[in-house]
């Protein structure tokens, strides 16, 4: 009396990798997923090393972790891989305040964010 096993969304030369909730917003996130989108893997963490963004480490975790799914349970090669896909959605955001002069308070939001990344095998060309 298990879960009903699903299909697998992904074609047969896919992986993908995600991280939810990371302390950054949506804009700052897709600024730097937007670097890597469609490259090959090796030149995606080549920009993400001498990115000076915060939040490049933490994509360069995640890319890490798709190429380990690609490579480990899915059995594709990881010279051919490219970035099929990274997208970014928005987690919550924690609304604090901020203690301003003359007896008022100002609303602070902190931001965060999901993100995924889908690697895929490609003929090299």
């Amino acid at each position: 009396m298990g879960k009903v096993s699903r299909s697998r969304i992904l074609s047969e030369t896919q992986a993908e990798a995600s991280q939810r909730i990371m302390k950054t917003s949506q804009q700052k996130l897709n600024l730097v997923a937007g670097l890597i989108r469609g490259k090959r893997v090796s030149d995606a963490l080549n920009i993400l090393s001498f990115s000076q963004k915060r939040v490049s480490k933490d994509v360069r975790k995640v890319l890490y972790a798709a190429m380990s799914n690609a490579e480990n349970n899915h059995g594709l090669d990881i010279d051919s891989l490219f970035v099929d896909e990274a997208y970014v959605g928005k987690a919550m955001t924690l609304k604090r305040f901020r203690v301003r002069g003359r007896g008022r308070v100002a609303q602070v939001q902190k931001h965060f964010s999901n993100l995924k990344i889908i690697v895929g095998e490609r003929e090299l060309t």
